[in-house]
């Protein structure tokens, strides 16, 4: 089988050339280490030794009578090569294998090429995954794990693709039992309080609507925040019951709730940049815009546009049971979510919708505070010079404005036990800020309520329209 071999040596670089003849076209089984590179099979090699499969399809399919194999293992860390831009996961070794036949690319293989990645004992808080290298130019070039399959092992992992190129086998942080318990039960916790003061903020924005006659402005803003608080109880009772039956239900079932969670969250999103919009027409264009049915409309595009993005998602199959593994692969909650093989459809919808709404909410969060400094600062606002208050509003804006979700693109890497409980905690006290921020601002002490958000409003219209 094995007509040629040979080896180049240069520094962190290590490469075994063997010539394959079709005819006797057979498995092909090598070894590779770190320090000794590939060669030819040695059954009496152990240790740290890994072994690379190459499937005998690989040769029946090639049209040469002989074809060239050429296996080679390289140091990252010397070379320099490989690095991908904000990577937290660690490269097992700091080596990287790659696997060419011939001159043709190869992919699709049913018999898939297997390597085993020798080591002992993983470092705690990691978890292992098998992963291909990307050459795509510009920032899109990484690692990939589409088409090969993680079998971790005590002495190894096996990785089983589809294809051949360069791989490795990435060390990735993950949560320990332990902590990923505690930030289940946080988050459950935290649910249940979230949906009371939910209760508690709807009773009061429409008290506040009915007992006291108060200018359009003021019934529009608590118009928005009933809706937001509403989306913010409907994903909190939306996640209780995932949480709850989930692991437990038919398919079609968990494909509906996991829908249903995605509906809710979108919805949260969405009137989270709808509280954004009213803020800029309120700050910037002071001037004022009537619109017919403003509030019915903004409802209209708060609870329906979610249901498209919902729908498609769903015609193309991208819910149903969804497992968080701790670091030793076992699995400590079933949720009824987008699945693991639909992770753009997540992170199109949940990462890049909000990450648009969060930069033109922080925009808007600028506007508003340089705003009110400015009228503090002519004293027109008597009752905001008061520090405590001015921190209760900017705060209450903060959260307002979804600034508390964006912990969530934190939660990677060394910190991301602690950026996990922070995420959960100050989520699940999002209610309780909106509820105080509410009674403060807007409970009219006062026949004059010169304190609220609504005088400076009018303040800010005034003094534009004079100008």
């Amino acid at each position: 089988l094995v007509q040629s071999g040979q080896h180049s040596w240069m520094a962190g670089l290590k490469t075994l050339l063997l010539n394959v003849s079709r005819a006797d076209s057979c498995d092909v089984l090598i070894t590779f280490s770190p320090t000794a590179g590939p060669s030819k099979l040695n059954t009496t090699e152990n240790g740290k030794t890994g072994k690379i499969h190459l499937p005998k399809e690989i040769f029946r399919s090639l049209s040469s009578q002989t074809v060239r194999v050429v296996v080679t293992v390289l140091n990252i860390q010397q070379l320099g090569m490989f690095k991908e831009v904000n990577q937290n996961a660690q490269v097992l070794d700091k080596t990287v294998v790659g696997i060419t036949v011939g001159e043709s690319s190869i992919s699709g293989l049913q018999d898939p090429v297997q390597l085993t990645f020798a080591h002992r004992d993983l470092p705690q808080g990691v978890t292992p995954q098998c992963v291909f290298w990307d050459p795509r130019k510009g920032q899109a070039e990484g690692w990939r794990s589409s088409g090969c399959v993680t079998q971790p092992g005590d002495k190894g992992t096996v990785c089983s693709c589809d294809h051949l190129t360069f791989f490795t086998l990435l060390l990735n942080p993950a949560l320990d039992g332990s902590t990923a318990k505690a930030v289940m039960a946080v988050a459950t916790a935290g649910c249940g309080v979230a949906m009371a003061f939910s209760i508690f903020t709807m009773a009061f924005c429409i008290f506040i609507r009915c007992r006291f006659r108060l200018e359009e402005t003021v019934r529009i803003n608590l118009g928005l925040h009933v809706n937001l608080v509403g989306s913010l109880f409907l994903l909190n009772l939306a996640f209780l019951l995932n949480s709850g039956i989930s692991g437990r239900t038919h398919p079609g079932t968990c494909r509906f709730l996991g829908g249903l969670t995605h509906y809710c969250l979108l919805c949260c999103f969405t009137w989270t940049a709808l509280e954004g919009c009213q803020l800029y027409l309120l700050f910037v264009k002071v001037l004022g815009i009537y619109i017919h049915r403003y509030l019915a409309k903004l409802c209209l595009l708060g609870w329906g546009f979610p249901v498209l993005v919902v729908g498609v998602a769903g015609a193309i199959g991208s819910y149903g049971e969804y497992s968080i593994q701790t670091t030793d692969h076992q699995v400590i909650a079933h949720l009824c979510w987008i699945t693991s093989k639909h992770l753009l459809v997540h992170y199109i919808t949940n990462c890049g919708y909000f990450g648009l709404i969060f930069l033109f909410n922080m925009v808007v969060f600028g506007v508003v505070t340089q705003k009110s400094c400015s009228l503090q600062g002519t004293g027109a606002v008597q009752g905001y010079r008061k520090p405590w208050k001015v921190a209760l509003v900017a705060a209450g804006l903060f959260c307002l404005l979804g600034a508390t979700w964006a912990l969530a693109f934190l939660t990677y890497g060394i910190s991301s036990a602690a950026m996990l409980y922070l995420f959960t905690i100050l989520n699940s006290l999002q209610g309780i800020f909106i509820f105080i921020w509410l009674v403060v601002l807007y409970y009219p002490k006062t026949k004059e309520t010169t304190g609220s958000l609504s005088y400076i409003i009018r303040h800010d219209k005034t003094t534009t329209a004079s100008q």
